[in-house]
């Protein structure tokens, strides 16, 4: 009966272990800056390119991104299609798009990058989207997406 019932303790004690989290499981630390804190070339760079591919929409032509403005990564997957594609949604829904006004910019250090959030400003007031931009340290976008606006920022 003893062994029955330290058994039973023991394969508590192994169920109730705790895990420990890998590097893959943590979310990315990041931290949020002061605009007044982020070089005005990197703003620049960040609100030209975003602009650039929502004006997109309303104007129905695409001018690509060259080398020293965007990563391979983003060269291969943002394509006159691609964006073909999203503008006719975004046209439906929400009408000509006409500003962004920035409202966030978070500092991924371990990454060296810089993301910027725009609120879009767009005819039709449906719902209100996000433009996220991000840039490396080599002022390249290394990403560029909308999503729907949500205050809290959610990686």
């Amino acid at each position: 009966m003893k062994k029955v019932v330290l058994f039973g303790c023991l394969l508590v004690l192994i169920g109730c272990k705790s895990t420990s989290t890998s590097k893959a499981d943590k979310k990315p630390e990041f931290v949020k800056l002061n605009l007044s804190e982020v070089s005005s070339v990197k703003k620049n760079r960040a609100y030209e390119l975003g602009k650039r591919v929502l004006n997109t929409c309303n104007t129905s032509s695409f001018k690509p991104f060259t080398t020293e403005e965007a990563t391979d990564e983003v060269l291969r997957k943002i394509n006159k299609e691609k964006i073909s594609t999203t503008c006719k949604n975004i046209l439906q829904v929400f009408g000509q798009f006409k500003d962004i006004k920035l409202v966030e910019v978070i500092r991924y250090d371990d990454d060296k990058i810089t993301l910027f959030r725009y609120k879009c400003d767009y005819e039709k007031k449906y719902k209100i989207k996000e433009l996220r931009v991000s840039i490396n340290d080599e002022n390249k976008i290394t990403a560029i997406t909308t999503k729907d606006w949500n205050d809290t920022y959610n990686p």
